[in-house]
């Protein structure tokens, strides 16, 4: 018998599901990926054909690290020549990957210190492995000896971004596979846990992806689990395991009960009882969403004590106190270095327009469009003309001062890609309805089935509903066509705001300083293939029987018909953004996915398949929805402060909840064929026909789409041969059951859920859910500033209506419509609050993951086929960003390539950090 079976014998071990080295060919095609870094391979080697062992070794000496090879030294050392009768001890080895802080205060440096020293005297990180096997006498999962880090002490100074540690276990050689291992801290800090490998098995090394913070005995006196790299079915999971699988998720799920600390990893649900303040004033008060009265879905419980005059109502925590999310998902450090960047760009860049405000009236508005165009040449100068010395000497202002002396440029603007390629490109009808396809918002606009379009409202609450729209605001318009032609030839597209805005509009009118519309806009299809606004419905609702509540502005053939066209393309586009951020943006990524990450954690244990499938997908994402109810979307937050709504925009997303969305609908072709914009067809690469063909976002999103339903199915059907093992996979099923009951409690019983009884029904859900968390996300993301960044072309906030030709206001409007068009604008403060928050939400930071990549790319699960598989996603994801480049070079799709014209990048996978308008990360990250 060879050295190795006899150790494989002796050891009790078998070999895992196949090798989980990487070879050749897919490192080289992941380094044209960008996707090997280094020390990321780990290699196993395990008997493998002469030929295959030879492509290893190439692999071997291509990666720099930690490389296992069986233990031959303890078969040496034991001088084995026969089986032995008992089992005996041998030692096996752990590498312990710990990443360091970049930055450190001086309480942490001083603990770090204090653990150091201690660490000496037995106050260290201490290490278990346990078998996926039972003691046959104890009925309990095989044990190692307990195994302390070593030179935790000497090391404590290093300043290397990760250290690397050891620790030595002793083990009987029927010990079997090593399964989990647990983690106790001794220290009094907290330290980051990247990876462990286990060494010395004659199944090869053993990975324990970890990332994840490893809180103080003090703090938390239960050990951690951390299971290995091997994916496990609920049904499969091995004896050893079973106990510890169903008590980490009892741990993750909490009692629901007390205030959550900082450093818990509880996950729970909770309605948005948090977003008022009523205890500071009635205007703050604002109505929970999540319930009967305002269905919502749930987001993450923090348990923090009512409100002194509500006891409805959750107590605040105002930044910069953090909020409550369960500690692995707080941003990283380099994460939270950019966050808080661009956070203090946009203090200041909100402080200096508030003291100019506050000090003189006439600085309030907009004078000119140079007033506008000098935010990105000079920033917002303190030219505040004071001479007080008690105002010269505030600190703050000293420091503001000094930024700008300097010349740091913290208080200037980024030109937004919308002037970069033409500077008049805003005033233009052609961009206004590109915009409408490859800009920021392209999922509203629909196909016009109908003319003239018909509301849902309920007539007997909100008035006679028919459309102002007639055939003679149209006509002339058509090419030639009769209406009844557009339509059957595919001619006409609309978007529509009447319904969702009309029953707010009595109430945000009556705001201080706001005035809306609810809009619909008509487009035509051009022989070219563009689109052009062709009519524009502004209604109100009605006053009386006589009033007149509707009004149809048409493309202008005059001076003052073209100031007119401007102000309801201006109040068009602040319907859109409004819809865009509260609907689209916030209600259909951020806020609907968080009950699925909330569930998944809680029920779906780190081992099994679809966690590791969905793990990349859910990253960050309870962080920035927590910061967003903290600063944005809270009473006098961001959002009321810069978005015509003011105090209802949260209640306008939840009436979108009860009306428009359906979990069903929420897939790229349900929503393509929901909106008329595309027809089922097979003979089609995606099955779909598009019937507006130069539509960018649509036509970018399918390839995507397709690359990621690819993907699901190959690791679905790994898994899930038959269906009979989706229906009965418990953890899977309690995921799934609990996201909707709980998670969507409000609209459960609803009849479009889809079911989850097959494979096929999971590749749908799952494909869904990841194409929210990424692509959807990224393209009503990150173009925010480059499209919003100029106030004109996109202003979030009006604050006049259009003057009717008896109003008293129509002779200033006559007399200076420049003037009146800005002052219909957002002033300057609200203008230039909007532009700092929406630079810091198109930003991305230095750690994204991007589609097609992921963390430990070579390791994050220990089946090889499916590593095989992600990297043939990967490169799949990189065909598809050389045909977006081909695109948008292509001069015949004038929806993305011409004159002035910005190509569309927000499909693009790949950015690097910053407002790039391009990338897609695997999350919902900001």
């Amino acid at each position: 018998m060879s050295k190795m079976a006899l150790t494989i014998e002796i050891m009790g071990g078998r070999l895992i599901d196949g090798p989980s080295f990487v070879t050749p060919s897919k490192m080289l095609m992941n380094r044209r990926l960008g996707m090997v870094k280094k020390n990321k391979f780990l290699v196993s080697p395990v008997p493998v054909p002469l030929q295959q062992q030879r492509r290893q070794e190439r692999v071997r000496r291509a990666v720099k690290g930690p490389v296992a090879a069986i233990r031959e030294d303890i078969i040496k050392a034991n001088n084995y020549t026969s089986l032995p009768e008992k089992a005996v001890k041998f030692k096996v080895r752990a590498l312990v990957t710990v990443r360091n802080k970049h930055k450190e205060g001086l309480k942490e440096t001083l603990v770090k210190k204090l653990d150091a020293l201690t660490d000496n005297i037995g106050r260290n990180v201490v290490l278990e492995l346990i078998s996926t096997e039972v003691d046959p006498k104890s009925k309990e999962p095989k044990r190692s000896r307990e195994a302390a880090l070593r030179d935790w002490s000497k090391k404590s100074n290093i300043k290397a971004e990760k250290v690397h540690y050891t620790a030595e276990f002793t083990v009987d050689s029927n010990f079997g596979v090593p399964g989990a291992i647990t983690v106790s801290n001794k220290h009094q800090r907290e330290f980051f846990l990247e990876t462990i490998t286990i060494e010395g098995f004659a199944c090869g090394p053993v990975h324990f992806p970890c990332n994840s913070w490893v809180q103080s005995r003090k703090d938390h006196p239960s050990e951690r689990i951390f299971f290995s790299n091997k994916p496990y079915l609920p049904s499969e999971t091995p004896t050893g395991l079973k106990a510890l699988r169903e008590r980490e998720l009892r741990n993750l799920r909490g009692d629901g009960k007390g205030v959550r600390k900082m450093s818990d990893r509880i996950y729970d649900f909770d309605v948005y009882n948090d977003l008022g303040n009523p205890d500071k004033g009635n205007h703050l008060v604002r109505p929970t969403l999540g319930g009967k009265a305002i269905p919502y879905p749930r987001r993450c419980r923090t348990g923090r004590p009512p409100m002194d005059s509500d006891t409805k109502a959750e107590s605040r925590v105002e930044k910069p106190t953090p909020l409550y999310v369960p500690r692995d998902e707080q941003f990283e450090e380099s994460k939270q270095i950019t966050f808080s960047n661009g956070r203090l760009r946009a203090v200041l860049h909100t402080l200096i327009p508030a003291i100019k405000a506050s000090i003189s009236a006439d600085n309030q508005d907009f004078s000119s469009f140079s007033d506008i165009d000098v935010l990105y040449k000079e920033g917002l100068l303190l030219k505040v003309g004071l001479q007080d010395e008690i105002w010269k000497n505030l600190p703050l202002l000293k420091a503001v001062n000094k930024m700008q002396e300097s010349g740091e440029g913290q208080l200037k603007y980024d030109t937004p890609k919308i002037l970069s390629r033409d500077k008049l490109a805003w005033l233009r009808d052609d961009e206004f309805a590109r915009e409408a396809v490859s800009g920021i918002n392209p999922v509203s606009i629909e196909r016009l089935r109908v003319f003239p379009p018909k509301s849902n409202l309920d007539p007997e609450v909100y008035g006679p509903l028919e459309s102002a729209l007639k055939e003679e605001h149209i006509l002339g318009h058509l090419n030639g066509l009769s209406v009844s032609q557009a339509l059957e030839e595919n001619k006409l597209f609309m978007i529509d705001y009447h319904d969702i805005y009309l029953p707010f509009l009595d109430r945000i009118n009556a705001l201080d300083g706001r005035k809306a519309y609810a809009t619909r806009t008509l487009f035509f299809l051009t022989p070219l293939g563009t689109l052009k606004p062709i009519a524009i419905e502004l209604s109100l609702p009605p006053a009386g029987p006589n009033s007149r509540s509707k009004r149809v502005v048409t493309p202008p053939v005059d001076a003052t018909g073209s100031w007119i066209w401007q102000l309801a393309k201006a109040h068009v586009c602040s319907n859109d953004a409004s819809v865009h951020q509260l609907v689209h943006h916030w209600l259909r990524t951020h806020a609907s996915l968080e009950p699925f990450i909330l569930a998944a954690h809680r029920q779906l244990s780190a081992m099994h398949p679809v966690f590791k499938l969905l793990d990349p997908h859910m990253r960050y994402t309870l962080e920035i929805n927590a910061l967003a109810r903290q600063n944005l979307i809270n009473g006098d937050g961001v959002i009321e402060a810069c978005f015509t709504p003011g105090q209802y925009s949260m209640e306008i997303s939840a009436a979108a909840y009860k009306n428009f969305w359906r979990f069903d609908k929420e897939s790229l072709h349900a929503d393509l064929i929901r909106r008329g914009m595309a027809v089922p067809d097979p003979s089609q690469p995606h099955g779909l026909k598009l019937l507006l063909e130069d539509y960018p976002y649509a036509q970018d999103g399918l390839l995507i789409w397709s690359a990621i339903e690819n993907w699901v199915r190959t690791y679905v059907e790994h898994y899930y041969p038959n269906s009979s093992i989706v229906y009965n996979d418990k953890e899977l099923q309690a995921w799934y059951s609990e996201s909707i009951n709980v998670g969507h409690f409000d609209l459960r019983d609803a009849d479009w859920w889809p079911k989850l009884a097959t494979s096929d029904d999971l590749i749908w859900i799952l494909t869904v859910l990841i194409w929210l968390a990424s692509a959807q996300h990224a393209a009503l993301n990150f173009g925010q500033y480059s499209f919003g960044g100029y106030v004109p072309n996109r202003p979030a906030l009006m604050r006049r209506l259009i003057p009717e030709e008896n109003d008293p206001e129509y002779a200033n409007f006559l007399a200076d419509p420049q003037k009146y068009f800005l002052l219909a604008l957002p002033n300057v403060l609200q203008g230039t609050k909007l532009m700092a928050v929406i630079d810091t939400l198109s930003t991305h930071s230095p750690d994204e993951e991007y589609i097609g990549e992921r963390q430990q790319p070579s390791i994050w699960t220990g089946d090889t086929a499916m590593i095989e598989a992600f990297y043939d996603f990967s490169a799949e994801i990189q065909e598809i960003e050389k045909e977006i480049n081909r695109r948008n070079a292509d001069p015949s799709l004038k929806h993305r390539c011409g004159a002035g014209v910005l190509p569309y990048e927000l499909l693009a996978p790949s950015s690097g950090p910053g407002v790039t308008c391009r990338g897609v990360p695997n999350s919902v990250t900001i």
